[in-house]
Formats: C-alpha cells, sequence, structure tokens
C-alpha cells in the first residue's frame, strides 16, 4: 500500500483514475456490456501499473543522477513513452465500447 500512496502523490496517476472512472460511468450510461467493463478495468490497470513502474524507474534515475543527462532524459522519456502507449490502448478500446 505504500506504492500506491507514493502514486497517489502523483498528477499523471490521480488524472488516470478520474479518466478510468469517468470511461467506467460512461459505460454504465451507455449500458455497455460486461465484457466492455471487464476489458476497459484490466486496459486501466495497466495503464495504472505502467504508471507505478514509470513513477519508480524516474526516482532510481534521479536518485542515480542528480544533475541532468542524456542516459537518464532518455530512460524518462521511454518511460513515459510506455505509459503513453498504455493510455492510447485503453483510449481507443473505450471509443470502441462508446462510440459502437
Amino acid at each position: 500500500m505504500n506504492g500506491a500512496s507514493r502514486l497517489w502523490r502523483e498528477a499523471a496517476f490521480r488524472q488516470e483514475i478520474i479518466a478510468a472512472s469517468v470511461v467506467l460511468m460512461l459505460f454504465a450510461i451507455k449500458g455497455a456490456p460486461l465484457w466492455s467493463f471487464v476489458g476497459f478495468a484490466i486496459l486501466a490497470l495497466m495503464v495504472l501499473a505502467t504508471e507505478a513502474l514509470n513513477t519508480a524507474l524516474e526516482e532510481v534515475v534521479d536518485h542515480v543522477s542528480p544533475g541532468w543527462a542524456e542516459f537518464a532524459k532518455n530512460a524518462k522519456d521511454m518511460g513515459s513513452f510506455a505509459a503513453l502507449c498504455q493510455i492510447i490502448g485503453a483510449g481507443l478500446f473505450a471509443g470502441y465500447v462508446l462510440l459502437r
């Protein structure tokens, strides 16, 4: 639970929780089938897991390299890109369910 507590201090994590909640409410309003809720819940958890790993990576990089370094920038950028890919995947799924 310490990890979840630490993540709560990250704005991106809080925004992802809010976005997932909104999507699930929209699914309920639309009357989406159960498989849509389950599929999106799995994708949302994957987004949160990727965000946790990205935050962990950033913490380690900041500890190892307190000043600016190319490797640190690259590591952080790749972690952020992984989180973005997960968000896009979840968004595409949500869009598919809501627009069909």
